[in-house]
């Protein structure tokens, strides 16, 4: 979800009801153990203001009032160093004991995770909602456990669509004229595509997802120069491109960052964003609309593509054999009390169906939104162990895709030769 998901991205959740505490269920083992365990977690807040570090602090000392054999040891890493630096630890034999970051299939292709069976209770492992739990799993068994999550919907300026006579669009031929009456209007970006390498993965395949394509296929494989993936890129650099209505940063340099600015200071008619954006910008004073991202014309029919589903996970070694202990972790930091006061901190969305469901947790209606797209989204191949690598490519790559004189093909063609290579390695 980073700031993945955000990088990482936006809801509150809720304060609720609570899973009563079971020891670990199925093949997990029981509750309680001793020693210290370390956690290495990702970085979420901006300052030291905003700093995890706070959260951490209090949630590891609560869980060892009630449970005084154990310690808990955290390590905030950025979020540009932590895959490298967890990457790192496991092959010097060094493990953490459980990391919070944005890709676990890797460590799960080679058999270093413990599964969440064997760490958690059977209500707690069926308490994730259902997209994040599907893409947590390889083959049938969870090694992934969605932790905070995000959904993308498009943003649009309501200030600057009221001037420009314009409404939600809803189709892709709607945002071209709303783009083209922003232009008219004198605004900078009508609509933002940030292309650039800080996330270009997320842009690309919600732009993909509403033409019907995306980053697999049916069977899970990847299809990334599909025919309706090519149409999608052909489609935006003749209509949105050419006709200068992306702004004047070309969008394979404009990153998410630079984007999410620019919309705060009101140049922006229309982007994909996630919560926190929407947060941010209402406490500035912008009017912000939120709506699905439009399709296609030719799936103006009726068919609802899936919105894009972002999560960030946590994970527990094996090298260190603290699986007694790290179930009786993790069994108390899923209490919906502890994933609504993480999620409340950075507008994320809860993981679990039992914080999202709890009435008067605060969730506000803009935020319900989000929460709503989350159940119907499609997240990331991040159960291939291939996809850090893919994702890069993607990254780096797709926006090639609409510069002048480039075929859009040719650029797939060649991200799904790369992608195919990778994908041959594990």
């Amino acid at each position: 979800m980073g700031r993945r998901i955000f990088g990482t991205a936006a809801t509150t959740v809720v304060l609720g009801l609570l899973i009563p505490l079971a020891g670990c269920g199925g093949s997990g083992g029981g509750a309680g153990g001793s020693g210290t365990l370390r956690l290495v977690a990702a970085e979420y807040g901006d300052t030291p203001a905003t700093s995890s570090k706070a959260f951490w602090d209090k949630v590891t000392a609560d869980f060892t009032a009630a449970n005084p054999g154990i310690k808990v040891e955290v390590k905030l890493l950025p979020w540009a160093d932590i895959d490298r630096e967890v990457s790192r630890m496991v092959k010097a034999g060094n493990a953490p004991d459980i990391a919070l970051m944005g890709s676990y299939s890797d460590f799960a292709a080679q058999g270093k995770l413990y599964s969440a069976d064997e760490l958690l209770s059977v209500t707690r492992e069926a308490n994730f909602l259902q997209p994040l739990a599907e893409a947590g799993t390889v083959g049938s068994t969870l090694y992934g456990l969605p932790f905070v999550a995000s959904s993308r919907l498009l943003f649009y300026n309501e200030a600057l669509f009221s001037k420009a006579g314009v409404s939600a669009p809803k189709t892709w031929a709607d945002l071209k004229s709303a783009a083209k009456a922003l232009k008219d209007k004198g605004v900078k970006f009508p609509y933002a595509m940030p292309l650039g390498p800080e996330e270009a993965h997320a842009e690309a395949m919600i732009w993909e997802l509403s033409n019907g394509g995306g980053y697999a296929d049916n069977s899970g494989n990847y299809s990334l120069a599909s025919d309706p993936n090519i149409q999608t890129w052909r489609w935006v650099k003749d209509n949105l491109i050419a006709p200068g209505l992306v702004g004047p940063t070309p969008p394979s340099q404009l990153n998410r960052a630079d984007a999410f600015a620019a919309f705060l200071r009101g140049e922006v008619g229309m982007l994909n964003g996630y919560p926190s954006l929407a947060h941010e910008a209402r406490a500035k004073g912008i009017g912000v609309g939120t709506v699905s991202m439009p399709v296609s014309d030719t799936l103006a029919s009726g068919e609802v593509p899936p919105t894009v589903g972002v999560a960030d996970w946590m994970m527990a070694f094996k090298q260190n054999d603290k699986r007694t202990e790290i179930g009786t972790f993790l069994e108390f930091l899923y209490q919906d009390k502890n994933l609504s006061d993480f999620a409340n901190r950075y507008h994320l969305l809860p993981s679990t169906v039992t914080a999202s469901r709890t009435a008067g947790g605060g969730l506000d209606k803009n935020d319900q939104q989000f929460l709503t797209a989350l159940y119907g989204a499609q997240l990331y191949p991040v159960n291939d162990p291939s996809w850090v690598t893919v994702s890069d490519t993607i990254k780096r790559n797709i926006g090639r895709a609409v510069e002048p004189n480039v075929d859009p093909k040719t650029v797939l063609e060649d991200i799904a030769s790369k992608a195919n290579e990778a994908s041959k390695k594990h």
